[in-house]
């Protein structure tokens, strides 16, 4: 049985309608200058994808998912291909914490570890639910939920959230 194609709207309406979206969950995961870049390189993708779509449903949370995956690429592109143990560490930089309105938080967030930042930036910069979330991020939403509360459970001791 063949799958009915949904009727899908024009591109040019696609990228009218998210490309903030786009462009600040990729600042977020990737930082200002590298965002940019991320952002370009998800909405190339989706333009290449598009047309094999064949639903029309939550197209938001696959934009999202391919800039998340844009960006998880970008991070290991810089990481070293083969451990030098007298190379200095490869920082891999997230957003530049000065431009978000909580410089401190986004400091936090950067330090969390990869899977971690990246499922909570989802979740609250991309504002996916955790079936979104899981997608992009190729884990369950059980996962998905154990991953923003282990993020979420660091940066509340990091900030000291918890004294209050």
């Amino acid at each position: 049985m063949v799958a009915k194609k949904t009727s899908l709207p024009p591109f040019q309406l696609l990228l009218d309608e998210h490309w903030r979206d786009v462009v600040r969950l990729a600042r977020a995961l990737a930082g200002r200058v590298d965002g940019d870049d991320v952002a370009q390189r998800a909405w190339e993708k989706a333009y290449a994808a598009y047309p094999k779509l064949t639903s029309a449903r939550n197209l938001r949370s696959w934009l999202l998912t391919i800039t998340a995956r844009c960006a998880t690429d970008v991070h290991r592109a810089r990481r070293p291909q083969s451990p030098l143990e007298e190379a200095p560490p490869v920082a891999v930089d997230g957003p530049d914490a000065a431009e978000w309105p909580d410089p401190i938080l986004w400091k936090a967030v950067n330090a969390l570890p990869e899977r971690q930042r990246v499922a909570v930036t989802l979740k609250y910069v991309g504002d996916l639910d955790h079936h979104g979330v899981a997608a992009a991020l190729g884990t369950t939403p059980a996962a998905s939920r154990r991953l923003v509360s282990d993020a979420l459970a660091t940066l509340r001791t990091t900030l000291g959230a918890d004294d209050e």
